[in-house]
């Protein structure tokens, strides 16, 4: 099973895509790593702009790599920074239908719950969850930027719970 993990962003979205072996859902089967980057949102652009390049982006990339499955982080709210939630939820949306107008099975994770998947502490630093993926992947550096880290965090994540756990359970 092939699955994209997306961070969302209104400058830079990551995506990271692993493979999970059909049919070796065990606890030895290991995802592996297929592709990873980030959409380059043009900074200045007006919302509508972003929006309309992310979506075209992101719909190419679902076209070239053919995921069953998309897995996106979930909105987080804090009431010190509720517009930046509000403006989140547009690139989620954006990403949201992408995926639903491809006919890609569509799951939302927990930052928390990823970092604690990937890292073991579920309030992890970048830089924790970036050395984390590098090792879990075999990578020689970090990935760069840290939305890219993350993408593919929330991919493993999604396919060890996918390996070990009916659908519905933690990673």
């Amino acid at each position: 099973m092939r699955i994209l993990g997306i961070d969302p962003g209104l400058k830079l979205t990551g995506y990271g895509c692993v493979d999970l072996a059909e049919g070796d859902r065990s606890l030895h089967s290991e995802p592996t790593l297929v592709e990873a980057g980030v959409f380059r949102l043009k900074a200045g652009a007006s919302m509508s702009h972003r929006l309309a390049q992310l979506h075209e982006d992101l719909c190419q990339v679902l076209d070239e790599l053919q995921p069953q499955r998309m897995v996106v982080e979930q909105l987080y709210s804090h009431y010190k920074h509720v517009r930046t939630s509000i403006l989140m939820g547009h690139a989620r949306g954006v990403v949201l239908l992408a995926g639903q107008s491809r006919g890609v099975d569509i799951d939302e994770l927990a930052a928390t719950e990823v970092k604690k998947a990937v890292t073991g502490n579920g309030h992890a630093s970048k830089q924790q969850v970036q050395l984390s993926v590098m090792a879990q992947c075999g990578l020689y550096e970090p990935p760069q930027p840290p939305d890219v880290a993350d993408a593919i965090a929330i991919a493993l994540c999604a396919a060890r719970r996918l390996a070990i756990v009916e659908p519905g359970g933690a990673c």
